[in-house]
């Protein structure tokens, strides 16, 4: 009993801190599940459909709260979707599933503070469609939504702000978690049987934080405590 109240708090808690950017969590649900040694068969199904829950209320709140921006959206989604059916359709060997999820956790550090600017740059299509697909077929493989990936290019890149980046993502990881999970719909059969109770904590969570986030979040101090947390992870699965 005790295993499963710290499953379902750690749930929660990365519900929270990942709906106040826009994410799904899907990331960090996985560095759970691979800290609780469960089979990555598991992992990937279960992260996706609790990823496709939280990150639609993230859509709904950034949406309403008025950050969303269809233009660096749909050239992203375009791209995407496609080549995470793609990937989810792939099946890769337990020892590359390991790298690619650390890699995947790596580039969350990334959403450390972009430098700042007031000057935004135009994305061009061609890049844009680019790493659309890129992101699109490692999420698909991963078992990820691609906010990790998306989210710091915005920034990095200066192609939108914070709160804009956050909107985006939402949507982007909907679309791609639901691609990825069509392409590897065989996997559904392996969800655990206590998934409606996870589904019910990381919707409470996700609520929490996409409200917060949409609205007067600071998120500096969050993001070296989620790269902490998923380095942790990853250093577990590569070198277990």
């Amino acid at each position: 009993m005790s295993d499963w109240l710290y499953l379902l708090a750690a749930l929660f808690l990365i519900a929270a801190l990942y709906g106040t950017v826009g994410h799904g969590g899907a990331s960090g649900y996985l560095a759970v599940m691979a800290l609780a040694s469960i089979a990555p068969a598991v992992m990937k199904p279960t992260a996706l459909t609790l990823n496709l829950a939280v990150s639609l209320i993230g859509t709904v709140l950034f949406f309403r709260a008025g950050h969303f921006a269809w233009r660096l959206f749909w050239p992203f989604a375009l791209t995407s979707i496609p080549f995470a059916f793609l990937g989810g359709r792939l099946d890769v060997p337990i020892h590359v599933f390991k790298i690619l999820l650390a890699l995947a956790f790596s580039a969350l550090r990334l959403l450390l503070p972009a430098p700042k600017s007031d000057n935004l740059r135009p994305a061009p299509l061609p890049l844009v469609f680019l790493f659309g697909a890129l992101m699109g077929l490692a999420s698909g493989l991963i078992g990820v939504g691609g906010g990790i990936f998306l989210t710091p290019l915005l920034l990095l890149l200066r192609w939108s702000h914070a709160k804009t980046a956050a909107a985006v993502s939402a949507p982007f990881i909907f679309v791609n978690s639901a691609a990825g999970l069509a392409g590897h719909s065989a996997s559904l059969h392996h969800l655990p049987s206590a998934w409606p109770l996870l589904a019910l904590v990381v919707i409470v969570g996700g609520f929490i934080g996409a409200r917060w986030g949409s609205r007067s979040a600071r998120l500096t101090q969050l993001r070296p405590v989620l790269a902490a947390v998923l380095g942790i992870a990853a250093l577990k699965l590569v070198f277990t």
